[in-house]
């Protein structure tokens, strides 16, 4: 029995033993990157930044690799029609997530907190890369080229996280890091960083959450502001020592004409944008809209449709190069916006495709309707493209006399049916006056033949017909009219229409443009040209060093926990800015 009991304890001894000699190095090399003896603290924040940022693009613009059964869509057509993926919505929060986080753990300067959020990232995404895309996907990690690209941008960023909890975080975050030197590149680098949609307020608001402070969020902000203003001063004062003006000395017309004279020619441009575009969009690069059906109903008052006729694929011919020159001859200054292949014949049977069918009230009803001084007859039309929202629909109504009594023998009904339609794409189609010569509508003889049938006891069908080849008169030559075939041959002057990359802007119109665009513009415009006298005291500073030093100090301060102090810097700052005597004195060379 002791000697089972002395074989228990060595061999638990061992196994303790072989633990510690595991746990034991694992522990001090987490122990040495958390709490290092000595490091050379470097701040790579900004590369792991921009790698962050490179991978998000690559989501946005390469999203279709992620996707199942995406191959040949992008985001960019599934938001133009409304539609947010929701894979692609989970891939880019995650990512913008990620973002939040790490500038947290930046600004908190946790070392231990940067090493478990790394561990997470690390098996997280290779488990998702390697293991639920390519199920998602139903394609291999080898095979997809994207996601190989966004892995490696990812392992880059790994790389550098990991040289950062090695070294440690900076003790010391001041400022921007485009902030560094006053150039140009800083300069024009730091102004578009301004520039982005809500990137520098979600910067100081996440820069006060996580940073320890007395000052208020607008005192926080206002700090920011100040900094980010004597910054800009400051490049432009730089520059300005570089290349220095002599004093008496006319500019030259090399930046007068280079500067000004673009400036000038960007205001034209954008003053006469809207004309200039819905101008060119279609005469220059418009695509053809041509017709796929064309529709023709006529209608009794509020009665069911007794004629009804489309035209559709074979029915709809393309007008020739020779009728289209004897069409302009009647029409010069209509017909130079259209082409002989914005013109479609559409050529409708003269018998309806449809029976009408009235019950015997209704018959009774309708002949007495019909023995009144006026009744209306109402013809209508649709036109159906290819790029049109919605069906184009235009009617004529024409008030009949009590002469038009019988309904079983034909009838002759003058000026209703016009041959030239307009038909653009965004309003309704309506006849062209500009080709009518003597009459302004064509006659149509209306024909009724009445038939029976056991389940209804009348049905009638209405027959349209052309009495006369009065669509274009002779005039020494053969006119269109003597080419027709039975029936009635409709004429649609089709508009082109912007090309689908440009829809988004052609879709709102001239005045649309006008309102969203030139106005919108115009105010940033004279934002910068008005009330430069209000702020003369601010912006015709000679040095800004000290108040350069002055802010410079705040975050210094705050960085080492000197928080009443900040407070008095941050109030002598501001009473620096109410007192214009006493910043003349701060900003004297």
């Amino acid at each position: 029995m002791e000697k089972v009991q002395e074989v228990f304890i060595r061999s638990k001894n061992t196994c303790v033993s072989r633990c510690l000699s595991l746990y034991r190095p694992v522990l001090q090399f987490f122990r040495a990157l958390v709490q290092p003896e000595y490091s050379a603290v470097t701040d790579v924040y900004v590369l792991m930044f921009l790698a962050d940022t490179v991978d998000f693009i690559i989501i946005v613009f390469g999203f279709w690799a992620f996707g199942k059964h995406s191959a040949a869509a992008d985001i960019t057509s599934s938001l133009s029609e409304d539609q947010v993926p929701e894979a692609f919505l989970v891939m880019v929060l995650i990512q913008f997530g990620t973002m939040v986080i790490d500038r947290a753990l930046y600004l908190r300067k946790t070392v231990l907190g940067k090493l478990v959020f790394q561990v997470i990232l690390v098996f997280g995404i290779h488990f998702w890369m390697f293991f639920i895309l390519p199920t998602v996907t139903e394609r291999r990690f080898s095979q997809n080229l994207v996601a190989q690209l966004w892995y490696f941008v990812k392992c880059v960023y790994f790389g550098l996280s990991a040289y950062q909890i090695r070294s440690g975080y900076p003790t010391r975050v001041l400022g921007n890091f485009l902030t560094k030197s006053y150039n140009y590149l800083n300069l024009f680098l730091f102004q578009g960083f301004r520039l982005v949609p809500f990137l520098t307020e979600l910067r100081a608001v996440m820069d006060w959450v996580w940073t320890d402070t007395t000052l208020s969020l607008s005192s926080w902000i206002c700090v920011e502001d100040v900094y980010a203003h004597c910054f800009v001063l400051k490049c432009w004062r730089e520059s300005e020592k570089r290349y220095p003006q002599p004093r008496g000395q006319k500019k030259k017309r090399v930046v007068k004409y280079g500067m000004g004279g673009l400036i000038v020619l960007l205001l034209i441009c954008i003053v006469w944008f809207p004309l200039l575009f819905m101008s060119l969009v279609k005469s220059v690069a418009g695509v053809v809209n041509r017709p796929l059906d064309v529709s023709l109903t006529i209608t009794l008052g509020g009665f069911q449709p007794i004629f009804t006729m489309s035209a559709q694929q074979n029915q709809l011919r393309d007008l020739t190069e020779e009728d289209f020159s004897w069409l302009s001859q009647s029409a010069l200054q209509f017909l130079e916006a259209y082409g002989p292949e914005d013109v479609t014949v559409a050529e409708l049977q003269g018998s309806s495709n449809s029976l009408w069918t009235i019950s015997p009230p209704s018959r009774q009803y309708l002949s007495q309707v019909l023995h009144l001084d006026h009744f209306p007859l109402t013809l209508s039309w649709t036109v159906q493209s290819l790029w049109s929202v919605e069906d184009v629909l235009s009617f004529h109504v024409l008030h009949l006399n009590s002469s038009f009594v019988c309904l079983f023998v034909f009838r002759v009904i003058h000026e209703v049916f016009p041959c030239f339609i307009r038909a653009p794409s965004d309003s309704n189609a309506k006849p062209i006056q500009h080709l009518y010569t003597d009459e302004q509508y064509m006659d149509i003889l209306l024909d009724l033949e009445r038939s029976t049938n056991h389940s209804q006891e009348i049905q009638e069908w209405w027959i349209v017909d052309q009495p006369s080849p009065r669509l274009i008169p002779d005039e020494g030559g053969a006119s269109l009219s003597d080419r027709r075939e039975a029936g009635l041959q409709l004429f649609v002057f089709s508009d082109k229409v912007s090309p689908p990359s440009l829809g988004f802007l052609a879709g709102y119109g001239i005045m649309g443009l006008y309102a969203s665009v030139v106005l919108v513009i115009g105010k940033f415009v004279r934002e910068f040209f008005s009330g430069i006298s209000h702020s003369i005291m601010f912006e015709e500073l000679p040095c800004v060093d000290r108040i350069l030093k002055l802010c410079t100090d705040i975050f210094l301060v705050r960085e080492t926990g000197e928080l009443e102090l900040e407070e008095e810097l941050y109030a002598k700052l501001i009473f620096l800015y109410r007192s214009p005597e006493t910043l003349i004195k701060w900003t004297r060379r």
